[in-house]
């Protein structure tokens, strides 16, 4: 009879417990051990009544209320339509980033309200909103959304003016005279 209580010392230990679980056939194939993955998601669905995903996104000074729903890929900000509403195509490439990250380009629809900021921060604001009402949808979309960054809040805020100078940084003109 086998022993069947494997105790682990060292890394080699380690490596002789994973040639014995495969078999002990090392035929210069290197096989590796990988755990069984369950296909349920670590996180729940979170949808509403409607069948939407809500989440807040945050940027300099902007905030979004974004909402998302299976569709055919409409954006609406603000009640306008997303070429009129950021007129930049750098802006609206950035509001589609998620979208692309997570392979879904054209099956969600989109509904934010924007408050505050400029153009670029709003549109920051809807990426991350977008991106955390996408993984409220659908959990297994997380780990790709996350590896691309857009769920962590971009904390960089314009620097507060300062007393006895002209902007945050920027001194007064010296005069000698």
């Amino acid at each position: 009879m086998a022993d069947t209580t494997n105790t682990v010392t060292d890394l080699a230990d380690l490596q002789d417990l994973g040639a014995a679980s495969n078999g002990g056939d090392d035929a210069g194939e290197a096989t590796v051990n990988t755990p069984r993955v369950s296909t349920m998601p670590l996180r729940e669905q979170i949808i509403d009544a409607q069948g939407r995903a809500y989440a807040t996104g945050r940027r300099k000074d902007a905030v979004a209320r974004v909402w998302i729903k299976p569709g055919s890929g409409k954006v609406v900000v603000n009640g306008r339509e997303q070429e009129s509403y950021f007129a930049r195509p750098t802006l609206r490439l950035v509001i589609n980033q998620p979208f692309q990250v997570a392979e879904r380009e054209g099956q969600y629809d989109v509904i934010a309200t924007v408050k505050g900021g400029g153009l670029s921060g709003q549109a920051g604001a809807v990426k991350h909103g977008i991106s955390q009402a996408l993984t409220k949808y659908e959990p297994a979309l997380r780990a790709a959304v996350k590896a691309a960054g857009f769920l962590t809040r971009d904390s960089r805020t314009v620097e507060r003016k300062k007393y006895g100078r002209a902007k945050a940084r920027r001194s007064f003109q010296f005069s000698k005279r």
